[in-house]
């Protein structure tokens, strides 16, 4: 019996051990990009990324062709295992990316009861976040998931859902303030719309497959910086990594901007919220202040949050400005980050390295006959507020 207790004991140490080293990766700043292409990256893409000193990427396959209608997930409307053609491409991309020496974050877009909406008609899916009963079945997901990739060198964490929005449509309005949102979630509570309850429930079903892999958990409106303000609290589990987006202020760093008449400025004032405000360095400053004072708050170590995604509109004046203020912000606390996107090839309009002008044709025309894309990418002056810091970091 006390041989049996010390097997036992020596297992769970040995777990535990394993679970803690998987996490070391993200002891030290480790700065990537998104892969949010239509064709599941080749040799290549991965190699120019790994060549800039990126040392992840944070990979979403939902724009691939799926076997059945949505990718990996079989159907968002009724989940009945991975369909294992779907697994076999995103294994053979794990494996590109390990040869090129990258750590890959998972980011679906989509989850049982919640398509993506690009992929629904551009129709916002919030089915997830008023029945429990979706919870169930994208806990059986991520159980399956977990289970198929624990092992694969490549996986440096499971981002649970990108973007998850329970509070739209659902009585909070975007970047309310904190008291605002605390009341909200306190109303909100142990129903479908709280975040924090589902991710406890995906993250047990994970932990019944995978020990040691961390989970990254966004937060809410869309995984705003400013969203985990109505936290109470960190989530139980301790292999849990933050993650926040920053386009803000929207208005002036999105694609609608471009097409108005006279474009919003950065610096300059900007519809933001309720009102407007005048956005600069400072303002960048103040805003991005939100995610590290709740974590300090919490007792999350900084070296737990990341930024996922940050990015603006290439062509907008303003970028550059925008990517050296918030990455400077970044630097101050040694945040984790991952720019948006790196070699888009379904979408030019964050894709820094093809600099200040539009693509051309061609760039179209294989999108539209879902070719390969073969547009010339290099440094730009663009790119420098995050290549820099790649080739430091490196």
């Amino acid at each position: 019996m006390r041989l049996i207790a010390s097997t036992l004991l020596a297992l769970s140490i040995a777990g535990q051990a394993s679970a803690a080293d998987l996490m070391t990766f993200w002891d030290r700043p480790q700065h990537g990009g998104n892969s949010f292409n239509r064709l599941p990256p080749d040799d290549a893409y991965f190699q120019a990324l790994s060549a800039y000193g990126a040392t992840w990427v944070r990979l979403s396959y939902d724009k691939w062709k799926p076997a059945k209608r949505d990718y990996l997930i079989g159907d968002a409307d009724t989940y009945e295992g991975i369909p294992a053609s779907d697994l076999k491409t995103l294994r053979e991309t794990l494996d590109r990316a390990d040869k090129a020496g990258l750590k890959v974050v998972i980011a679906p877009l989509s989850l049982p009861g919640m398509r993506w909406a690009q992929n629904n008609g551009n129709k916002f899916d919030g089915r997830l976040w008023r029945d429990k009963a979706w919870w169930g079945e994208a806990a059986n997901f991520w159980r399956d998931l977990a289970r198929e990739l624990k092992d694969h060198p490549a996986i440096a964490a499971y981002n649970i859902v990108n973007e998850p929005a329970p509070e739209k449509k659902n009585g909070l309005a975007e970047h309310a303030d904190a008291q605002a949102m605390r009341t909200w979630y306190e109303s909100k509570a142990g129903s479908a719309s709280d975040l924090r309850a589902f991710y406890d429930t995906v993250i047990a079903a994970i932990r019944e497959v995978d020990p040691a892999t961390p989970v990254m958990a966004d937060a809410g409106w869309y995984a705003a910086a400013d969203a985990f303000s109505y936290w109470p609290a960190a989530l139980s589990d301790q292999r849990v990594l933050y993650s926040f987006h920053m386009y803000e202020p929207y208005a002036a760093t999105s694609a609608p901007n471009m097409k108005r008449d006279k474009p919003y400025a950065y610096p300059g004032k900007v519809p933001f919220g309720e009102g407007e405000e005048t956005w600069d360095k400072s303002r960048v400053e103040t805003y991005l202040a939100a995610p590290v004072e709740w974590a300090k708050d919490k007792g999350v170590p900084l070296n737990r949050l990341v930024a996922g995604e940050f990015g603006c509109m290439r062509l907008w004046s303003g970028c550059k400005a925008y990517l050296e203020d918030v990455l400077t912000v970044f630097d101050k606390d040694d945040l984790h980050w991952a720019f948006y996107s790196f070699r888009e090839d379904a979408w030019d309009g964050m894709d820094y390295e093809l600099g200040s002008k539009k693509v051309g044709w061609k760039y179209w025309q294989q999108m539209e006959a879902n070719q390969r894309d073969t547009t010339p990418r290099k440094a730009t002056p663009e790119f420098a507020p995050i290549s820099k810091r790649l080739q430091k970091a490196d």
